[in-house]
């Protein structure tokens, strides 16, 4: 059966899985040049070849079958609506590839506000000092260390196995010596002052589970995604953390739910940061990003 073929077999069992059909054909494409070792250019020229081709062509030549035993594995990873980044094992966030894994949240595009609004914040700071709390995979401390060679990074989380990953990350992007790596809740055992805090805490609802997709809700971790009954519970830690974590015009930057924008200001007011309160939208026009000054 030619490649072409296969990858067409394949969307459609996505699809009968409740994959739209745009994505189910990416995926599916996808997925088969992660098994043959191929770009998209030497798909597109090459995807017409009978599959013994491909067995016999493809890195380490593997034998008879190999690729479509291969293929048929990680397309069944799909069916069961497991996130593509964690079949791939990356995720591209602000322009540079991040190791992922089930231990921590995959990185999205509207994340990436934070990292404008904290490059914002840092400037004129010679050393900026930068904190940013449930670090999970690294793609915020990374990408700021790597955006603000002068800036010094103390990254935290509860989770090891998200450590472990956001090191790994750290030290693909050649940036491990600019960032601290803590095991901790928020900055608890933390000591000196911020000038920047970033953070993408987990703001849903636990009874909004139902809703999420099912490769958020059945795959991703929940003690990142969930934020109590209101979402807001880890909110209102950081803020409280970061009157004090922060220096004097120190500067919050924290991603927020759909919805939130009221409650998070109510918190924000409640613990002092409120009165120089901005909120950045997404594409979407939703605010997604508060950013807060310390007085």
């Amino acid at each position: 059966m030619r490649l072409r073929e296969l990858a067409e077999g394949a969307r459609r069992r996505l699809e009968a899985a409740g994959i739209p059909r745009a994505e189910a054909a990416l995926d599916a494409e996808l997925l088969a040049r992660d098994a043959l070792g191929w770009d998209r250019a030497t798909w597109l020229v090459r995807r017409d070849e009978d599959e013994r081709a491909a067995d016999a062509l493809t890195i380490g030549a593997r034998g008879i079958g190999a690729f479509r035993a291969a293929y048929d594995a990680l397309v069944a990873r799909r069916v069961r609506r497991e996130p593509m980044a964690y079949i791939r094992g990356t995720q591209e966030f602000y322009g540079r590839e991040f190791l992922v894994g089930p231990g921590v949240l995959i990185p999205r595009p509207e994340t990436e506000l934070i990292v404008d609004e904290a490059k914002a914040a840092a400037m004129g700071r010679r050393t900026p000092r930068i904190a940013d709390i449930g670090t999970g995979s690294g793609c915020l401390a990374v990408t700021l260390a790597l955006e603000l060679p002068s800036a010094q990074v103390v990254a935290t989380d509860i989770s090891g196995e998200a450590l472990t990953i956001a090191r790994g990350n750290a030290a693909a992007h050649e940036v491990g010596g600019r960032i601290t790596f803590v095991e901790t809740s928020y900055l608890t055992g933390i000591a000196g002052a911020f000038d920047v805090i970033v953070s993408n805490p987990p703001y849903v609802r636990e009874t909004d589970a139902p809703s999420l997709a099912p490769e958020v809700r059945d795959h991703e971790p929940r003690e990142a995604l969930y934020g109590g009954e209101d979402g807001l519970r880890d909110i209102r830690a950081i803020a409280q953390a970061a009157t004090t974590a922060l220096k004097p015009g120190g500067v919050l930057v924290m991603e927020i739910g759909m919805g939130q924008a009221e409650a998070v200001a109510g918190v924000l007011t409640a613990t002092g940061l409120g009165a120089e309160l901005t909120l950045r939208h997404d594409l979407q026009g939703i605010p997604r990003v508060a950013v807060a000054q310390r007085p």
